[in-house]
């Protein structure tokens, strides 16, 4: 098991094979399925929490975006059925990513803005998402979660640039999340984990004997390069420790997955309620839902058209208007989760105002493919809230300045993020 760690010294040994050989052990932490887990038993007085929301197929703006600014803005169609929660949330306007486009090849660059990923330039690089999650989430048993509506899709990228894979099944994640599994699979994971820790051992051993043989520019990729093998062994000794501890119990029943693969308001609703369940019982912290893009028709009165040719109406009026149906529906889901996260206590206050949630797309317009102004909602955390925000829909503002403003609404100490120019300006 260990020979295709093991390194072969020699002057013969060319630099990249070296590198090479790290590479693999640097992947490690993404490769596999052990989990980062939590300090152990460290308390947090105010855990400060992200959801992101994304969709395929984007929101119609003029449905979506008040006519006029500030704190005093008429709720647009899309936004009356969330006025009793006006204050918990504002709308952003007149943003997007500085040099993202390629339509729906954009969807890789939600939560990263890299210029390249849609495009095939170049990899992506870490999204938001994951770069919380890499600094801020080992304190619980799941660093992350990544989900989807449907199939395996998401906007979530480590900083190798793979995609990370959803989970699409609602009851899967409720047997992840709160079902202990049984001693035999334990047993199996503790193995598992002891490989890893061995692996960790020989590739560090090798990499200590090679240094005498590298110039001082090696040397210092060597020293990353063994800061890493440790960090990843203090990972998998933290995973050991959570796969010996009970998962929470939830008064909440095993859900029963959507098989209709168009009822999108259903599935987003139940994903939802495994959202709010996850961050109750403090299972991670940082969590992606992608909902996806949807072919066929949604079942709802008066939708007789598939969704995805409905987001590409082309100005037809009738199309616009069934739109109208699926995408009111979408945003009221949205707003039902917000007021369960409001209505659900953590240490006093309410989940919502300990969590953070981005509702976005990467297009602007689905009809035409576009990727500026994007449909932006925020909600929750400690952000001034109850306005929209309407910056230039011709020159727009950069997205990722309120990425940064996230990040540091997490406690980070980061003023930059991707094409961030700071913090967005009004929202705190």
């Amino acid at each position: 098991m260990a020979a295709p760690f093991n390194i072969t010294l020699g002057r013969r040994m060319h630099r990249r094979t070296v590198l090479r050989g790290a590479g693999v052990a640097l992947a490690l932490p993404w490769m596999t399925a052990m989990q980062r887990a939590a300090n152990g038993g460290e308390a947090e007085a105010a855990p400060r929490r992200f959801v992101a929301m994304t969709l395929g197929l984007g929101l119609h703006g003029p449905n979506l975006n008040p006519a006029n600014a500030g704190r005093d803005y008429t709720p647009s169609s899309y936004l009356e059925p969330l006025q009793d929660i006006r204050d918990r949330f504002t709308v952003i306007s007149g943003s997007s990513h500085p040099g993202v486009t390629g339509g729906h090849r954009a969807e890789a660059s939600i939560l990263s803005a890299n210029t390249a990923a849609p495009v095939g330039r170049g990899k992506n690089s870490i999204s938001l998402d994951q770069f919380m999650a890499k600094h801020l989430g080992s304190h619980t048993r799941f660093p992350s979660l990544v989900l989807s509506s449907s199939g395996s899709n998401s906007p979530s990228y480590t900083e190798q640039g793979s995609m990370i894979a959803a989970e699409s099944s609602p009851s899967q994640l409720y047997m992840q999340l709160f079902v202990d599994d049984s001693p035999a699979e334990q047993a199996r994971q503790a193995q598992r984990l002891l490989e890893g820790r061995s692996i960790m051992d020989l590739v560090a051993d090798d990499a200590r004997r090679l240094r005498r043989e590298l110039g001082a520019g090696d040397r210092d990729r060597l020293d990353s390069y063994e800061t890493s093998v440790r960090e990843l062994e203090r990972r998998l000794q933290e995973s050991a420790e959570w796969a010996r501890r009970p998962k929470p119990r939830v008064d909440f029943p095993k859900p029963i997955d959507i098989s209709d693969p168009n009822d999108f308001i259903g599935r987003q609703r139940l994903m939802s309620e495994m959202v709010r369940l996850a961050l109750q019982t403090d299972s991670t912290r940082y969590i992606t839902y992608h909902l996806g893009t949807g072919g066929g028709v949604i079942p709802l009165p008066g939708v007789d058209d598939g969704y995805h040719n409905l987001s590409h109406h082309g100005l037809d009026e009738d199309k616009i208007a069934q739109l109208a149906i699926v995408e009111k529906a979408i945003i009221s889901a949205w707003g039902s989760f917000l007021r369960d996260l409001a209505a659900t206590d953590d240490n006093g206050s309410s989940l919502l105002d300990s969590t953070s949630v981005l509702l976005t797309s990467n297009l602007g317009n689905a009809s035409n493919h576009d990727n500026r102004n994007m449909p932006v909602l925020l909600a929750g955390g400690r952000f001034r809230h109850g306005q929209h925000l309407a910056f230039d829909e011709r020159n727009n503002y950069p997205l990722t300045n309120l990425f940064v403003s996230l990040l540091q609404e997490q406690g980070m100490e980061i003023d930059r993020f991707a094409s961030s120019t700071g913090t967005m300006t009004g929202i705190v």
